[in-house]
């Protein structure tokens, strides 16, 4: 079975033109084009589609998401990991819904705001186990307190500070860039300053960031999809592994 472009366009809320361009760009080809020009795709199409669409969501821009998907060779566990990780969006989302409405309830009904259930769904300590049995609770402890004490406007800065360099290697992995060369080794000290803000970080004997826990950092990128999407899917997430890794051997 097999749907046309225009059905496809209907059923995604999309464009043929958008779908067309995608095939363009070599991430979504048809499955077959009719005799009078149409294009027409299969069940393995769409859910490539789906993927591309989700990798969309993330923010993830076309080069990008055409690595994420020419590293994947088992689409199924992709999917199911993209799943999952949509499955505690969709629970913080609804926690944090349910916390905004409790708010504009008790403003219009002049009664007292509850603290405790105000900020349900935007805390930042879901990683909370992984942290303490990866670094310690100690390093938990001070990078946690060190994210509360900031304001709004500094959370904000930090997080279009960490989207800048997220870009920025996303960018050099689609261009191949040699993650010995300059360009990838300025992006490694870039990620190792970054890192060096956050308090609890583990650090050796010369006060800056252990050699150890950026190579580790750089494996854990490839082995968890949650962060080599950062970077542009397991390919992206390799390069900024191996640059880090040689900035590691050079620098600490």
């Amino acid at each position: 079975m097999d749907w046309s472009i225009q059905e496809i366009a209907r059923l995604t809320g999309t464009t043929s033109r958008t779908l067309r361009h995608y095939g363009d760009v070599g991430l979504l080809e048809p499955s077959r084009i009719g005799s009078n020009g149409y294009r027409y795709y299969d069940e393995a199409s769409l859910v490539r589609l789906q993927r591309v669409l989700l990798l969309r969501d993330l923010g993830l821009g076309l080069p990008a998401i055409g690595d994420v998907l020419s590293g994947e060779m088992d689409a199924p566990a992709a999917l199911g990991a993209h799943l999952e990780w949509l499955r505690r969006e969709q629970s913080r989302l609804t926690r944090q819904i349910a916390s905004v409405e409790s708010t504009v309830r008790s403003m219009k009904g002049g009664e007292q705001l509850m603290a405790e259930n105000m900020f349900d769904g935007f805390d930042h300590t879901e990683y909370k186990e992984e942290v303490e049995s990866r670094w310690g609770a100690e390093a938990y402890a001070s990078s946690d307190a060190w994210w509360r004490g900031m304001s709004a406007d500094e959370k904000q800065q930090w997080r279009q500070r960490q989207e800048s360099l997220a870009g920025d290697w996303r960018g050099a992995a689609a261009r191949r860039v040699a993650p010995d060369g300059d360009e990838a080794q300025a992006l490694a000290a870039r990620q190792v300053k970054w890192l060096e803000s956050i308090p609890g970080t583990p650090q050796g004997s010369d006060g800056r960031l252990a050699k150890a826990y950026v190579i580790g950092l750089g494996e854990m990128y490839v082995a968890d999809e949650r962060f080599a999407v950062n970077y542009g899917g397991a390919d992206g997430a390799a390069f900024v592994r191996d640059a880090l890794t040689v900035y590691a051997d050079r620098e600490l």
